[in-house]
């Protein structure tokens, strides 16, 4: 994992020492053991997270199928957004594929925060909008990419996952079939 005081500026932009010093009083190390729950459907998440090590799956059911809708490693944001800001019931359920150590704030002292540290509006402005340039970016591959793009681009980014996440997760994440990324591997390893 990175440092964590590099990890919040990576998230929330530049902040003096001081400043950081004060954010990262209010988060607590967390340990999660392989298949505990983060936090699942139905329910309004209550913390957010930076994961240390471990990895972590966010999926929901739809029509009776699971739907992997990310795959989160070392060093990224762990919640539920419409639990966490705007205590509405989780549509996504969040569960360790892997031992964890996560570095977690709660919703109640993540609002203390922005009552005590004015600057934390303007801080988690900056957030909120790289989540949405995040997902703008996913909207994009998905419309402009074919299923073999994403694939690539996706194994280029993430490419130990490859060997530690059964192999239907990526393929929803990716948004194709099990059986459509299987045939990708299987012409990939024949054009080698």
């Amino acid at each position: 994992m990175k440092d964590f005081n590099q990890l919040i500026q990576a998230y929330f932009g530049q902040l003096s020492n001081e400043d950081l010093e004060i954010v990262q009083s209010y988060f607590y190390e967390e340990k999660l053991q392989k298949n505990d729950f983060f936090t699942s459907s139905g329910k309004i998440c209550d913390r957010l997270s930076i994961i240390k090590s471990g990895i972590f799956r966010i999926y929901a059911y739809s029509d009776g199928k699971e739907i992997t809708q990310w795959i989160s490693t070392e060093n990224q944001l762990l919640t539920e957004i419409m639990g966490f800001f705007y205590q509405q019931p989780n549509r996504w359920t969040i569960q360790a594929l892997t031992d964890t150590t996560i570095m977690t704030i709660s919703k109640s002292n993540y609002l203390e925060l922005c009552e005590s540290f004015p600057k934390w509006n303007t801080i988690e402005k900056q957030f909120i909008v790289k989540c949405f340039a995040m997902l703008e970016d996913r909207v994009y591959s998905h419309l402009s990419m074919t299923a073999e793009e994403r694939y690539d681009q996706y194994y280029r980014q993430n490419k130990e996952l490859f060997n530690q996440v059964p192999l239907q997760y990526i393929a929803s994440v990716l948004g194709m079939s099990a059986e459509t990324i299987s045939r990708i591997r299987k012409r990939k390893s024949e054009n080698s």
